[in-house]
């Protein structure tokens, strides 16, 4: 079951356009007799390879989203739990949590926010600011005794949750190649025209529905790989099987005591 529910999430209005279009096509081609033998080739070349590329290109990125968000959770804690024993002085202890799980709560709500909104800007400002905080915080650290080189530690463990996060925002910002992605959408919303007369061309004329039938598959085939690119493309968005689960945060802040 969880197989079909996941399938039919790549399953949208734009599948029943294309596959109307792919039967009205080869109905139309078969009546008026308009049959040609287009080699499959052409569709290999013009949609096939480009979704194929960019589909490897967007699960490269979700790949190393998801490793960026790993490693912003856990320096995260690790900072926490770097005011809460390094120093000999308890008062750390509730600014290192309170950072942390505003940190934490504010990236989630950065990456659920549409892009390039003046919430997502505004959120972004509130993280950068967050950060500000904890390097000043590690100053107020120095002065309640902690070591130097512990210091330096807390702002290595600083950086990379500013890389990691910043790793995520290059995602969000930067999609596999614009250019190739309208390439293969053209293509893929011309196919049922192009190859209407190859489909109506299939059994003729004895077994209509062979020809129907391949032209179904076609079109739901390639729209559903259009629609996984889709999916993989953001990962934030909550839509695809394949998202980054943000919730999770809140597993995480649990350990921040």
């Amino acid at each position: 079951m969880k197989t079909l529910k996941d399938f039919y999430q790549i399953l949208d209005r734009h599948t029943l356009v294309i596959t109307l279009l792919a039967l009205g096509s080869t109905y139309l081609c078969r009546y008026y007799g308009f049959l040609v033998d287009i080699p499959t080739d052409l569709l290999s070349i013009a949609v096939i390879f480009p979704l194929v590329f960019s589909i490897g290109g967007a699960y490269k990125q979700r790949e190393d989203v998801t490793g960026a968000f790993a490693s912003l959770r856990v320096n995260a804690i690790a900072l926490y739990y770097a005011h809460r024993d390094w120093p000999r002085d308890t008062s750390h202890h509730e600014s290192g949590r309170r950072l942390s799980e505003d940190l934490l709560r504010a990236v989630v709500k950065y990456f659920r926010s549409l892009p390039d909104s003046p919430e997502s800007k505004t959120i972004l400002q509130d993280i950068y600011k967050l950060f500000s905080a904890f390097s000043q915080s590690h100053e107020r650290l120095r002065a309640a005794g902690v070591p130097a080189n512990e210091i330096s530690r807390a702002n290595q463990y600083l950086t990379r949750m500013m890389e990691s996060f910043e790793r995520m925002n290059n995602v969000l910002i930067y999609r596999p190649p614009v250019s190739l992605r309208a390439h293969s959408r053209m293509f893929l919303n011309l196919f049922p025209i192009i190859f209407g007369p190859y489909f109506a061309n299939l059994a003729y004329p004895d077994y209509p529905w062979v020809g129907f039938g391949i032209a179904t598959l076609y079109a739901v085939v390639l729209v559903s790989l259009d629609n996984v690119e889709d999916h993989l493309e953001n990962p934030f968005d909550s839509i695809g099987a394949d998202d980054l689960h943000l919730e999770v945060v809140e597993e995480y802040v649990q350990f921040l005591d």
